[in-house]
């Protein structure tokens, strides 16, 4: 995984008051090697549904860029998984990202999310939390809507 997420702490021990709170640490990953070489922040984000796979961020044209890979939180049934991508939205994200893949071939449906990285932490946690928010939005509402559709993605 190309960042590193792991429960607010204090003095060794969890802080019970931020159980829900989550810090990503996103790293420069090198463009030709795929190595990561730096870190550039660690940000704090309420990501309790497991819906960041990993992130990182490439140096492109100049411009450094976060990719943030969102998934489902949780395991989907095999009828599920085209459901999700045929009514997921990724325009819903767009608020945010510069761009949204869907990423195939994986376990669970993915999407590939990119924006700009900026310096200021505050303003990088905003977008992050903004993101979750309306992806996780976007899933409950797809979800609901596909709950009654397997007999249509069946393939038994």
């Amino acid at each position: 995984m190309w960042f590193y997420k792991y429960k607010a702490m204090k003095d060794g021990r969890l802080n019970m008051e931020n159980i829900d709170e989550t810090f990503i640490v996103i790293m420069l990953k090198d463009k030709e090697t795929g190595f990561l070489e730096k870190e550039l922040g660690s940000y704090a984000v309420d990501d309790k549904d497991g819906l960041i796979y990993n992130t990182y961020a490439v140096e492109e044209d100049g411009k450094l860029n976060v990719y943030v890979r969102l998934t489902c939180g949780r395991d989907v049934e095999d009828w599920e998984y085209d459901a999700v991508f045929d009514y997921y939205d990724p325009q819903t994200v767009m608020e945010v990202a510069d761009s949204v893949e869907e990423e195939d071939g994986e376990y669970n449906p993915m999407w590939i999310v990119k924006f700009p990285f900026d310096e200021d932490t505050d303003v990088m946690e905003e977008k992050m939390e903004r993101l979750l928010a309306l992806h996780k939005k976007e899933l409950d509402s797809v979800y609901e809507t596909i709950a009654d559709k397997k007999d249509e993605y069946s393939e038994d």
